[in-house]
């Protein structure tokens, strides 16, 4: 069963969806994954994600191509978070887990919103008691500013305790596929299993081209 990190913050994280990215449902003529899609990004899927640098649970500098090299959960959050991204990220370990039981060979990536707080060890941490093969990035405030910017997330540090702050961010998990990039995006209510099958059919529909 998968663990859940309890963190240290103690009062209610407001998520926000924010992001200068529309999203509309609609049917793409010439999208091959339209089959797998629930809806599509206004002004196209090249609109989110790209480059980034970031440095790993392991205290190593690393780029999207060292990180993105399977189909993978991407999710932005950070490790003080009380209730939000331990729940998403149990969910998105949970939707890798039945995939692997399905033969599909899928990862989760945590990035985290507090630069601050967040150093490599206690990403390593948190993404440890998530699942063992979670991959956790942190960065400088730089670093996470862009990646943020590159995937239209939005995230602001509350005014408050020092120590113990609130960070409202965004809350959706994204597919990047390795040779295709940004796939598909997932809300909240979504399920383990509904993500499983989304993301299983757009690694079908990958391979088949």
């Amino acid at each position: 069963m998968t663990k859940l990190y309890v963190g240290l913050a103690v009062a209610a994280i407001v998520a926000v969806l924010g992001g200068s990215v529309a999203y509309r449902y609609l049917a793409a003529p010439d999208d091959r994954f339209a089959q797998c899609r629930e809806g599509v990004v206004s002004g196209g899927t090249a609109a989110i994600g790209g480059p980034f640098t970031l440095v790993s649970e392991t205290g190593t500098t690393v780029t999207e191509a060292d990180v993105i090299t399977k189909p993978t959960l991407v999710y932005f959050g950070y490790t003080f978070c009380p209730d939000v991204c331990p729940f998403d990220t149990v969910r998105n370990a949970d939707a890798v887990d039945l995939l692997t039981e399905r033969g599909y060979d899928v990862q989760s990536v945590f990035i985290s919103v507090d630069p601050e707080r967040d150093t490599p060890e206690r990403v390593a941490e948190f993404t440890d008691y998530i699942h063992p093969d979670m991959v956790g990035l942190t960065g400088s405030a730089e670093q996470v500013r862009a990646a943020s910017q590159a995937y239209k997330t939005y995230y602001r540090k509350q005014d408050g305790d020092d120590e113990f702050y609130l960070v409202d961010h965004s809350t959706f998990t994204y597919l990047v596929l390795p040779e295709e990039g940004f796939a598909e995006f997932y809300r909240r209510d979504i399920d383990p299993s509904q993500m499983a099958e989304s993301v299983a059919c757009f690694v079908d529909a990958a391979e088949k081209n």
